[in-house]
């Protein structure tokens, strides 16, 4: 007898998988119609656009883009500028074997007077102290003092100057196709990877691009019947603020007749739980687990630097990308606290709750640095430090124990470092814990436990992970295991609850969507000069054609 279930998670799996490799004339095909909105028709995206140095040059990736080709285009002493940013960045992310060179050959072509690259915009006292470095005083002069000198030029006469250019009229189009509605429409829907409380998350594929993303569906009744509007409008507007490497981000927000929509980056390499419990003996190797916590304390400092707090810290959140990079991931119960105040609201997962959550009193970020020594000691010894994995306990007996109880490191794989950076993620007492009340925006991450990991290149994504999810492998459940959701009945909605569904609905976020736009290559494409385009685009029953193709390949 045929198994139809495992047919249909076959099939699933099998257009989800050749959805990823995207097929490039395939690609040009879908875009043949694409063209930039006309200058005229930008007018009220142009007087809208803040003049704000930090936000269009250095922040959104199109802006950044265009600013970076005008200064190209300009005189030496802007081509200079943009030169010597790159190349110091360079040095900073630089391993130690190509470090000196590349040091050396910053103080020959700007640091000299007689170079034609020379940084001639610094003052007179800034220009010897770039004369007169050394070896010994290159990062205090170069990464410090003449780095900002450099920056603080920029935002002067050449910002002024590149808005009045053709190059930030071409960032002002892109901003106009930015605010194109987002609807269905816009992607490829494939199989479904998981559940949520309010919906299902499936993976989808902008059409235009080829990207993959995952989207979070909240089903719309089911949303009003449990109350959980106000959370999920909180998440959302956490999501579309937090931009980083280390969590998952935001692409786009929309609606649907039935469901409100967050479209996220697809993390296809599964989830920090199923790696310890799924993949071999419980625990994971002690390089990945320093490797993870690296990225994972990183992606924590972002949100607290925004005064974002977590609290839902726990390896079934953190989930790795194709090339074996982690996420922070389900931002459904952090809260944002404004500077100089706390809460006390219990929220959590048992086993990795705080002692201060769990007894009411006031906090702040504490509780993400306790969750993260419990999530370590997961990591190494396949259970949590205060509950057996699959252990039957009461929820009393788990709060008196990490109340009252000391944790214990009996597992072989525990080593000085890692009983070193537990305990102190696990000191009871806020003032004593590793993250709370450290100097400078390294924190715990000075501590003895990352001596292996280069700082700067981890947050530039550039350190080699460890361990890469097989490609031909869907790190998710079978399709058939996944719990489909009844319908809800007797759910009526109103003025309110359209508000509410507009309020949502923002269409594309504009760091994330314009990367997509960069890292596809349509940023290149649209800007091309000679590229031919169609006079009318491909309507939906063009789209509806190509999508069955696809099917029918399979």
């Amino acid at each position: 007898m045929c198994d139809m279930g495992g047919l249909d998670n076959l099939v699933a799996n099998t257009a989800y998988l050749k959805a990823r490799s995207v097929d490039d004339k395939e690609m040009r095909k879908r875009r043949r119609s694409l063209i930039l909105p006309h200058l005229e028709n930008c007018t009220e995206v142009h007087g809208a656009i803040p003049k704000d140095f930090k936000d269009i040059c250095e922040q959104q990736p199109i802006g950044k883009t265009c600013f970076r080709q005008f200064l190209l285009a300009s005189n030496p002493e802007y081509l200079a500028a943009a030169e010597f940013l790159e190349e110091l960045n360079d040095w900073n992310l630089a391993e130690a074997g190509t470090k000196e060179k590349a040091r050396q050959n910053i103080i020959n072509k700007f640091c000299k007077a007689d170079s034609k690259s020379f940084l001639a915009y610094l003052t007179e006292d800034m220009a010897e102290k770039c004369n007169s470095v050394s070896e010994n005083d290159f990062e205090e002069v170069m990464m410090g003092q003449v780095k900002e000198a450099t920056q603080e030029f920029l935002r002067g006469k050449p910002f002024d100057e590149y808005q009045t250019s053709p190059f930030f009229e071409r960032f002002v189009q892109w901003k106009e196709f930015e605010k194109q509605p987002i609807s269905d429409k816009y992607f490829f829907e494939f199989r479904t990877l998981g559940k949520g409380g309010f919906g299902e998350v499936c993976a989808v594929q902008v059409k235009n691009t080829g990207q993959m993303y995952a989207c979070k569906k909240l089903d719309k009744k089911r949303l009003k019947k449990k109350g959980g509007q106000k959370m999920a409008l909180l998440e959302k507007k956490i999501l579309e603020k937090a931009n980083s490497l280390f969590l998952v981000n935001l692409a786009y927000a929309f609606d649907t007749k039935t469901h409100l929509c967050l479209v996220m980056t697809l993390m296809n390499g599964g989830d920090l739980k199923y790696h310890i419990y799924h993949i071999g003996e419980n625990g994971i190797e002690m390089e990945r687990i320093i490797y993870y916590t690296a990225q994972i304390t990183t992606g924590i400092l972002h949100l607290h630097a925004m005064n974002i707090v977590y609290r839902d810290m726990k390896p079934e959140n953190v989930l790795l990308d194709s090339q074996g990079q982690c996420r922070l991931s389900d931002l459904g119960l952090a809260v944002e606290i404004p500077i100089g105040k706390t809460i006390s609201q219990k929220a959590g997962t048992k086993g990795y709750m705080a002692p201060e959550i769990l007894k009411q009193e006031p906090y702040r970020t504490s509780v993400d640095w306790w969750a993260l020594g419990c999530s370590i000691y997961e990591m190494v010894a396949g259970r949590l430090p205060f509950r057996d994995h699959k252990e039957k306990v009461t929820k009393e007996e788990i709060v008196r124990r990490t109340l009252q109880d000391e944790c214990k490191f009996e597992h072989k794989n525990f080593d000085a470092p890692s009983k070193d950076i537990i305990s102190l993620f696990l000191k009871k007492n806020i003032e004593d814990r590793l993250g709370c009340n450290q100097e400078g925006c390294a924190g715990p991450r000075k501590h003895e436990f990352f001596k292996s990991i280069n700082i700067p290149r981890l947050e530039a994504g550039l350190i080699t992970p460890p361990w890469v999810p097989k490609p031909n492998v869907v790190y998710a459940k079978d399709t058939g295991d996944i719990r489909v959701f009844s319908e809800v009945k007797g759910v009526e909605f109103d003025a309110n609850d359209e508000k509410f569904f507009k309020e949502f609905s923002t269409g594309a976020v504009p760091i994330t969507w314009q990367q997509e736009m960069i890292d596809s290559g349509l940023f290149d494409e649209l800007n091309d000069p000679n590229r031919k385009t169609l006079s009318a685009g491909l309507d939906d029953d063009d789209n509806d054609e190509q999508k069955s193709k696809s099917c029918t390949l399979l």
